[in-house]
């Protein structure tokens, strides 16, 4: 196929700062939230994480695509990032395994990207004005007509986008004949957390972000998992409420990135917009109840209040990031319902924190036992 390196592009931040670059992937013009992703590997599994959806992603990795595209390499249905930045976009590979190059790839799925920018200096500049709406435009010189569409881009802040990436139906994962049944509520999952639970004897249903505490009851699950998913949680009412009805079942919970924010807010803990967010697969979180380290994936650009937890007589911390001291893990006291902010599922990652699906599986057994 023809490429389009070489042809130029813009990259526009809404402060005004310009970088040039060449185009990459499809041709056209993209907005959303800047962020950076520092992993050196599982590009594909990153591009492809619901959590990203409404961001523009920025690798600090060298050389991206260099190993192509897997078919099965993914997280979900498609690329969920807005648009990507890199330094280098390699469109040779060197995979056996690989289908196609990254620049098919984002060809086929319409997704506009810029290569050869100073990635360094642009996360430089997040990491001191923190993140912000941007855009990218392979078509577009004209900077006045970019700074208007630019404009029209709604700042993350208050923005609810589960509904967007979650599931329309409910539908099954595993085998029927499970020791548990796990009811998932999807506000963006990952396929490797339902991997996960298959794996250690749990059959699936995945439910769509508006369902009902009735429409999962009816089910009569033996555990619920609070899935990742992009946005606000403060926007989230219609699932906090949700989510209190499970904690007044005391079925056990689980919650993930924003399953851990969405379980904060049911217990009365609010969540904030952070400066400019974890996403890496490099993050060091401390594990307080056992004094351990993991090393864990995270993608999150909301956390929550850790004043707020530590006065609270319904929450106890469970896990902290050893980088900013920021909430990494709680335990609602009195109840079976846990969460963490990083990704145990990796995908891309380490699997330090793959314990956490155990302990999961673990507290449904208890429970059953005792019932």
């Amino acid at each position: 196929m023809k490429y389009n390196s070489g042809k130029p592009a813009i990259l526009l931040l809404q402060d005004g700062t310009i970088f040039h670059g060449k185009a990459a992937g499809f041709i056209g013009t993209t907005t959303g939230e800047l962020c950076f992703n520092t992993g050196m590997t599982g590009y594909q599994e990153i591009f492809t994480d619901p959590s990203y959806f409404g961001q523009l992603l920025v690798a600090t990795h060298v050389h991206i695509g260099n190993y192509g595209i897997h078919a099965e390499e993914v997280e979900s249905d498609g690329i969920k990032i807005s648009g990507f930045i890199c330094r280098t976009f390699n469109t040779e590979y060197s995979r056996k395994e690989a289908t196609q190059s990254i620049e098919e790839y984002f060809v086929q799925q319409k997704v506009v990207a810029i290569s050869d920018v100073d990635t360094r200096a642009i996360v430089r500049h997040i990491r001191a004005k923190g993140a912000m709406n941007a855009i990218i435009s392979s078509e577009i010189s004209d900077l006045d007509e970019l700074k208007k569409k630019l404009a029209e881009c709604p700042a993350m802040e208050g923005l609810e986008l589960s509904s967007k990436v979650s599931t329309r139906q409910p539908y099954y994962y595993g085998n029927p004949d499970s020791k548990y049944k796990v009811a998932l509520m999807d506000y963006g999952v990952k396929r490797n957390i339902i991997r996960n639970l298959a794996a250690r004897d749990c059959y699936v249903q995945v439910f769509p972000s508006n369902a009902t505490f009735a429409q999962v009851k009816k089910w009569n699950p033996d555990g619920i998992l609070l899935s990742n998913g992009p946005g606000d949680p403060a926007t989230m009412h219609d699932a906090v409420n949700v989510i209190r009805e499970f904690l007044n079942q005391n079925i056990p919970l689980f919650g993930i990135c924003l399953g851990n924010q969405l379980l904060a807010e049911a217990c009365g803990i609010s969540t904030y917009k952070m400066h400019h967010g974890h996403r890496g697969i490099n993050h060091p979180v401390k594990n307080l109840l056992t004094g351990k380290c993991e090393i864990t994936s995270q993608n999150h650009g909301f956390a929550v209040n850790a004043d707020e937890i530590r006065k609270s007589d319904k929450v106890v911390v469970t896990h902290i990031n050893l980088n900013d001291d920021t909430i990494e893990g709680i335990r609602v006291k009195d109840k079976v319902a846990f969460s963490v902010q990083y990704h145990p599922e990796a995908a891309p990652g380490p699997h330090d924190a793959s314990y956490l699906f155990d302990q999961f599986t673990e507290s449904m057994s208890n429970v059953m036992q005792h019932a």
